[in-house]
Formats: structure tokens, C-alpha cells, sequence
């Protein structure tokens, strides 16, 4: 099954994801996702085609924010945090738990969690600290759980291409 890699990254999330494995591609560690239409077009060698849902190197799966943004309109496990810690998430910074705003699926210690916006727009996704579980079971009835310290350690975000390319002047 070439989209063991895919699948597995996608049940970090709760999801449980099934792609036709004809329709998708790897190429050079890179998985896409095709239509008949455009898989027809493939050839050996190509750069991209369809939607690229991440890349494999040395043994690790980056996903494409295209994988997460697939993976948020799922059951997935993610949190739904407020205008200036969305921000603060796409900087490169990690999500407090006062700036929950909703949290859906089952979330655990250690686990990920997407991270979306107040729009249900995918910001990237974190990994679960301790005693996330007690933030949630302390919400005072706000559904924003205890005040306290980091909640959501940042992985990865939409503003990371843009923190790697100001280095390259």
C-alpha cells in the first residue's frame, strides 16, 4: 500500500483516511494525489501533478498544509483557537491554554492536534502537553479551560515557508 505513510500520519489525528492507490503517486519521496484525468498526463520524472499531500525524508512524513487542510474537514482532533494566538501559532509561537476557544476529538498527552482559526481555517498543527487533559475538565463552563502556561507546543504552521525564505536573500 503506497499510502501507508499518508494514512499513518493521518491517525496522529483521529482520522481514518483511504485513498484509491491508483490515484495516488510517489515520486522522489513525494506523494500526490491524482484524478484519472490528470493521471493520465503523468509521466516518469514529473515535478508535480494533483495535490501534494507531503514528502518522506529520512524516514519522516512532512505533510502538505493541503494533507491538513483535507485532514481539519474530518472528525479530526484539533482545537479552535482565538484571533491573536492564531497569529501568534503562525509566527512560530505555541498555543496557551486560555486562548482555546473549542476543543473536538479525543485529545491526548503527547498527541497532535490540528490548530484552526476562528474561521475553521487550518493553521498547521501542534503537539499535546500534560495536563491538557485537566485544562479541559477546568473550563469554569467558558469552554476555554483553566488560565496556565503552553497547552500546544507548535510542529508546524503556515508561516514557516515564509520564516525559511526571509533567510534566503
Amino acid at each position: 500500500m503506497k499510502a501507508k505513510v499518508v494514512v499513518d500520519f493521518a491517525l496522529q489525528f483521529g482520522v481514518k483516511i483511504v485513498f484509491n492507490d491508483e490515484m495516488l503517486v510517489q515520486h522522489d519521496g513525494r506523494f500526490f494525489l491524482l484524478n484519472s484525468n490528470v493521471k493520465s498526463f503523468v509521466r516518469d520524472g514529473f515535478f508535480c501533478a494533483g495535490v501534494f499531500l507531503g514528502k518522506v525524508r529520512a524516514g519522516k512524513f512532512f505533510p502538505s498544509f493541503n494533507l491538513l487542510d483535507m485532514l481539519a474537514k474530518y472528525e479530526a482532533n484539533r482545537i479552535v483557537v482565538d484571533k491573536k494566538a492564531g497569529w501568534l501559532f503562525i509566527c512560530g509561537r505555541d498555543v496557551f491554554r486560555n486562548s482555546i476557544l473549542q476543543v473536538y476529538g479525543k485529545i491526548r498527552r503527547d498527541g497532535h492536534v490540528l490548530v484552526l482559526n476562528e474561521f475553521g481555517e487550518c493553521l498547521g498543527f501542534g503537539k499535546v502537553l500534560a495536563g491538557f487533559e485537566q485544562q479541559k475538565n477546568s473550563d469554569n463552563g467558558n469552554g476555554r479551560g483553566g488560565r496556565g502556561g503552553v497547552a500546544v507546543v507548535n510542529v508546524l504552521d503556515v508561516g514557516d515557508f515564509l520564516r525559511r525564505e526571509r533567510g534566503v536573500q
